[in-house]
Parts: C-alpha cells; sequence; structure tokens
C-alpha cells in the first residue's frame, strides 16, 4: 500500500546516543509502519544508523541544525568554541528556516521529530507541519551554566527557547530535566535495546581470550598516549574493546567494525564498561545488566542526572579523570565486580 507523506527526523551530532536512541525509535516505527518513507537529518555518519536500522524507507542526509557542546574529546568541552559555533547557527537561523520549510513542501513532509535541535521545530511551525521533540534535556538547560561566564549565552538561549516552546509535544525520556520550556510533555519509557551476546564470535574475530574478564572503552575519543594505552595494555586478565570510531590496536586492546557487531551486541558481550556518562551508554548499561566506571564530565550539566541514575540504577565506581587520563583505571576495575548490586532493578517507565 502506498502511504502519503513522510516523517523528517532530526537528530543531534552532539554524540552517538542521540543516534543509538533516534535508531531504536525509528527501528520501533519502521515496525509499524513499514513503508512509511523517513528522512533522517543529522551530521552523524550514515553509516552509524544502517549499522541499528534495516529498512530501505529510510534515507539519510548530512545536517546540522544544533551545536550541542564542542568537545576536545569525550569527556572535556570547549565552552567558547561552542558559543562562537552556536551564534553561527543562529546568524542563519532565516535562511536555515526557510531552506527546511522548503525541503518539508519537497517532500511531502507530515510529521518532524527532533532530537533535540530546535531550528526544525521552529521550521515545521512556521509550514503548520505536526512536531515532536524528544530528549531528556534541551540545549538552552545546558547553555543555561555558562550564562555567567559571557552574557551572549542568554541571547542564543532565547533563541532556542523560542523554537522549543513551538513544539506541539515533547517525549521526555527518563534521566531529564524539567523542560518546562515545553508546552506540553509526555514521559516515555528508557529507549534503549538489549543487545544478545556473541563472545564467541567476537573472540574468534579478534583472538580474544574468552576466559579474561572482558571490558568495553566506550568513547568516541579519548586523548590517551602512548604511555596510556602501554598501562592498559600490559593489565593482565583482561581483554579490552573498543568500537569505531576508535581504532586502538594494541596488545589486549581490540577495535570491532560496528557494520561487523552492532554496538548493543558488543556491550552485551563485556563484562563491564569504562565510559563518561552519556544517556546512551548509561541506558545500554542498565538494559544490558553491565557495571560501569565512569568519569567525571566538565561544563555538561546532565552529568548530574546521569550519575544520579548511575548510582540508583547501576553497579559502578567513580574513577577521577586525571587517572582515567594516565590509563590508570586498574585500581577501579578490580573492585568493580565485587560492588554492591544496584538499589533498583527495575528499567525506568517499564
Amino acid at each position: 500500500m502506498n502511504l502519503p507523506g513522510a516523517l523528517a527526523y532530526y537528530v543531534s551530532a552532539h554524540g552517538y546516543g542521540h543516534g543509538a536512541r533516534s535508531g531504536d525509535i525509528l527501528g520501533a516505527f519502521n515496525r509499524l509502519r513499514p513503508g512509511f518513507p523517513v528522512l533522517v537529518t543529522s551530521d552523524l555518519p550514515a553509516s552509524f544508523f544502517l549499522s541499528r536500522l534495516s529498512s530501505s524507507a529510510n534515507s539519510f542526509r548530512a545536517g546540522s541544525f544544533d551545536v550541542g557542546m564542542v568537545q576536545l574529546d569525550s569527556i572535556r568541552a570547549d565552552v567558547a568554541a561552542t558559543l562562537e559555533r552556536v551564534e553561527g547557527v543562529y546568524a542563519r537561523r532565516p535562511e536555515l528556516v526557510a531552506g527546511e520549510i522548503a525541503f518539508f513542501r519537497r517532500h511531502d513532509v507530515r510529521l518532524v521529530v527532533a532530537d533535540i535541535p530546535a531550528l526544525p521545530l521552529e521550521a515545521a511551525a512556521e509550514a503548520g507541519i505536526a512536531r515532536i521533540a524528544v530528549g531528556n534535556f534541551g540545549w538552552d538547560w545546558i547553555y543555561s551554566k555558562f550564562v555567567d561566564r559571557d552574557p551572549r549565552w542568554a541571547r542564543m538561549i532565547g533563541l532556542i527557547q523560542d523554537g522549543y516552546a513551538r513544539a506541539d509535544l515533547l517525549l521526555r525520556l527518563p534521566f531529564s530535566d524539567e523542560m518546562k520550556v515545553f508546552p506540553r510533555r509526555q514521559d516515555i519509557p528508557l529507549v534503549a535495546r538489549p543487545g544478545t551476546s556473541r563472545r564467541a564470535e567476537i573472540a574468534a574475530r579478534t583472538g580474544a581470550r574468552e576466559s579474561f574478564r572482558w571490558v568495553l572503552l566506550s568513547f568516541t575519543s579519548l586523548d590517551w598516549n602512548d604511555e596510556a594505552l602501554d598501562r592498559v595494555a600490559r593489565l593482565s586478565g583482561y581483554e579490552f574493546f573498543v568500537v569505531d570510531p576508535l581504532a586502538w590496536r594494541r596488545g589486549n586492546i581490540h577495535a570491532i567494525d560496528r557494520n561487523l557487531i552492532p554496538f548493543s551486541d558488543v556491550l552485551a558481550s563485556v563484562d563491564g564498561v569504562v565510559s563518561k556518562p552519556g544517556f546512551g551508554i548509561v541506558s545500554e548499561c542498565l538494559v544490558n545488566r553491565k557495571p560501569l566506571v565512569y568519569a567525571e564530565r566538565t561544563d555538561f550539566l546532565e552529568y548530574g542526572l546521569l550519575k544520579a541514575a548511575i548510582d540508583r540504577y547501576l553497579k559502578s565506581i567513580h574513577i577521577p579523570a586525571a587517572r582515567l587520563y594516565a590509563g590508570d583505571i586498574a585500581g577501579a576495575l578490580e573492585p568493580l565486580w565485587e560492588r554492591p548490586e544496584p538499589r533498583e532493578s527495575e528499567i525506568p517507565g517499564s
């Protein structure tokens, strides 16, 4: 049956967590409405979405309508560079809105969903198209921390809030800020996908020893020098894994192509995870029941929300960022396995 119209879905390129949960939502939509065209816009690699989505109804185009935080790596942010880029985006606000309105008309878009850039919501409102936001925070809230450093942030926050206020509905995920700028809010369950353990296959591909402790180093980037990498590679009794875009291969550190083995299956195959607290990794550790070693994040308000979730739902240990950057992770890993079970095991919203 030929279905009219299309869904336009916008995903922040700030981090893979936005892409992971968007991929799970889109996968569910593909199953509910097979064949309905979905137009995904993001500066995350199309290959990332293709590793999670199989429907030919999906198409992908590069495009960015928010900045998120400019990251020095997965933990450290560059606030000054972020402000410059946000100002650059909003200097083009009329042009970007007009371009998306033309895009909607060209593709007969009937619904716009944003996780969680504001400009596509504004464009949809101008075009008279239904519009939904998905997220556990808005960029206005993340940036609110920086107004005291530079008053130019106040104007940017106001412009972002203008777009958010025009959403018909916010689907608010767990571990969230109040997000009061959205006129109508509906809480939804955690969006995360349990993986399938493929330990034997991974061992065959990488030469990793199945009898050792397996640990996923879950970062898109981390400033480890040769000394830090060597310190990790010398740890006995462990096999470590990274997933692209990281590609470290050294001793007992193995790189895995997510196009061959999906990230969720890699996570399901390991015994524990070392990462920064991000929505995606916290959620996937929760649904896959994996303990987590985590470092603090700088200049990112979401850290407090996610730390509270980690303390409540996960077996975990905090590692100071300075020790993480030195590759000095043994002292956090050794006691991880004996940590008490979390206070709560029920998945939020289930």
